[in-house]
């Protein structure tokens, strides 16, 4: 690999990360027309790692392009939402499951860390970090997952609730305090030695509880 390979790598990369960021952030709303030209002045970069960056974010759903449009930030299908839920409540679990015998007393330590910092999180409340700290949660508990097909499938769901991530627990805030709690009650079964069936009906339940607040909450 050439020198002027790896740094148009290097660019093509820090603008997928900025691109997203403001997709998952809040900043690029759904529908958000995303012009490679203004977007490479305010990165300070050629229009060939944006084009790059948003052919990624087309190919995780975070973008669509459209003739005589352009490419635009993906709406909220709640259809397609409800469906990714679904099918994350049931790969989420089956992983966190088979992580359980593999998760140590160290990765059990950090996860509760960070809940804790979701719980102060509630006292003023900020969706944005806390829906990060959810998924660096999560990850503590299912990255140990031996079975790399299952993860592949939990990774392809986090990706597509990417534009969510920011908004989910701004439309349910009141969801928040109890998604606390069930992590608790995770990482009390994970300690005890639970089966793999009860870590996997309470991975599930606490995934189904949060999609059942927000189409409450839509409804």
């Amino acid at each position: 690999m050439t020198e002027s390979t790896m740094v148009a790598g290097s660019k093509s990369e820090q603008a997928y990360q900025a691109v997203k960021a403001r997709i998952v952030e809040g900043t690029y709303t759904p529908g958000y027309r995303l012009v490679l030209s203004i977007i490479a002045k305010d990165l300070g970069v050629s229009v060939v790692p944006v084009r790059e960056a948003i052919r990624r974010l087309e190919a995780e759903g975070l973008v669509t392009f459209e003739r005589n449009v352009g490419a635009t930030v993906a709406g909220i299908d709640p259809t397609e939402y409800l469906y990714t839920m679904q099918t994350l409540s049931i790969v989420e679990g089956a992983a966190t499951a088979l992580s359980a015998p593999l998760i140590d007393g160290p990765a059990i330590a950090r996860a509760r860390a960070i809940n804790e910092d979701m719980r102060h999180c509630l006292d003023h409340f900020d969706p944005v970090r806390f829906t990060k700290l959810n998924q660096d949660f999560h990850s503590v508990l299912f990255e140990h997952c031996p079975n790399p097909h299952i993860l592949d499938l939990v990774h392809r769901g986090w990706n597509r609730l990417a534009a969510l991530r920011s908004s989910t627990f701004r439309f349910v805030p009141g969801r928040a305090l109890g998604s606390v709690e069930e992590h608790e009650n995770l990482l009390t079964l994970l300690e005890t030695g639970a089966d793999a069936d009860t870590i996997e009906k309470a991975a599930r339940q606490h995934r189904t509880a949060t999609l059942d607040a927000y189409l409450a909450q839509t409804r």
